[in-house]
């Protein structure tokens, strides 16, 4: 069973074919900062888990869910969850829907907060866990949990995916030292989920609005890609041009590869600026995207108004209207201030000695 370290957020599944995934998160004061790595002999982790392959498995060496399934049934799926402690342990589990994060990963350890136009069923909506969402494994046990897949009556026809996704349950923190840092550690799987109904369509990628942005707060052009087909788009291979529609220059130009998108999911891909101002004006994208079996190309006008400009160059990280030279000037006035206050206290000091 192949498991990969999972880092910021988001899971790459190689053609689904992998499917456990490790989380490693560490929770800090501030805000989330993630682990890179898990020991193999001394595993915090504290438990695993494994799917229980039913009959209908597409493939009986996947690890995952990987399920042919018809229009109006109803099937249970088993999964065990091992504790490897000498403490029983509290484990919660939920159902998310597979989406495309901007990285152009396929996402499974998040919820999905806004779907694609084009998706007919959610995961979570098909998929429920039965009893608790939260169950109890006995130290150096096993437990047993099940989840409901309901297909409504539909012609549907295509690939639905998600994710099993669980969790430990933190330990109560009963005491702390004042001014001091708790730091937590989150470990977390996911087990796959990939319903198959009837004949599965050709991927259909349609490139929606491009707008300019912020990515993290650095100045971006954003294309909005969508897979609008009931299946999975692996190994997108883009190469995007942005010109200035008036003077025909060559504005940005990004290339990136091993995208993948998540059946009936958008991609807010963000191309960069390299940190310098939006300039307002009329603009030119032309992308080709592509992977072993398909090719589209994509051609786009779209204006940055001096509004938009201004609004995003303010709020970005770098802002250009300030100079950095003021920075370096108040650092060596800091500096000379510091070593003038030095002077005094050592001049003080010696002379109260002298006295002495």
């Amino acid at each position: 069973m192949d498991i990969f370290i999972h880092i910021g957020g988001s899971i790459t599944m190689k053609l689904f074919r992998t499917i456990v995934v490790v989380v490693a998160i560490v929770s800090a004061l501030w805000g989330i900062v993630d682990t890179g790595s898990a020991s193999t002999t001394e595993s915090p982790i504290g438990f695993s888990v494994a799917a229980n392959i039913p009959e209908n498995q597409r493939n009986k060496n996947e690890s995952y869910f990987n399920l042919n399934m018809n229009s109006n049934t109803s099937q249970d799926l088993k999964a065990t969850i091992f504790n490897v402690t000498n403490h029983e342990i509290k484990v919660e589990m939920a159902i998310h829907t597979a989406h495309t994060n901007e990285n152009g990963v396929i996402e499974y350890v998040h919820p999905l907060k806004k779907a694609d136009a084009s998706l007919k069923y959610r995961m979570n909506n098909i998929t429920q866990i039965n009893g608790s969402k939260i169950v109890t494994v006995p130290a150096q046990g096993k437990k047993q949990v099940i989840a409901t897949v309901q297909i409504p009556k539909t012609k549907f026809e295509g690939v639905i995916q998600g994710g099993w996704f669980f969790q430990k349950v933190d330990d109560k923190v009963t005491g702390g030292v004042e001014g001091t840092l708790n730091v937590k550690s989150k470990y977390s799987y996911v087990i796959g989920l990939s319903y198959t109904l009837g004949k599965v369509p050709e991927p259909n990628l349609m490139l929606d609005s491009v707008e300019p942005g912020l990515e993290n707060y650095h100045q971006s052009i954003f294309s909005n890609l969508r897979n609008t087909a009931a299946v999975m788009i692996p190994h997108i291979y883009t190469d995007t041009t942005i010109t200035n529609k008036n003077t025909g220059k060559v504005i940005e130009r990004e290339k990136k590869e091993n995208v993948q998108m998540a059946p009936n999911s958008g991609y807010h891909y963000p191309i960069s600026t390299h940190d310098k101002d939006l300039q307002a004006g009329n603009y030119h994208l032309h992308m080709v995207a592509k992977n072993n079996q398909h090719q589209w190309i994509f051609d786009r006008d779209f204006t940055i108004t001096r509004k938009m400009a201004k609004k995003y160059n303010r709020a970005a990280v770098i802002n250009h209207r300030v100079n950095i030279w003021w920075f370096v000037l108040s650092g060596a006035l800091g500096m000379l201030l510091l070593c003038i206050i030095g002077s005094y206290i050592y001049i003080k000091i010696r002379r109260r000695s002298q006295k002495m």
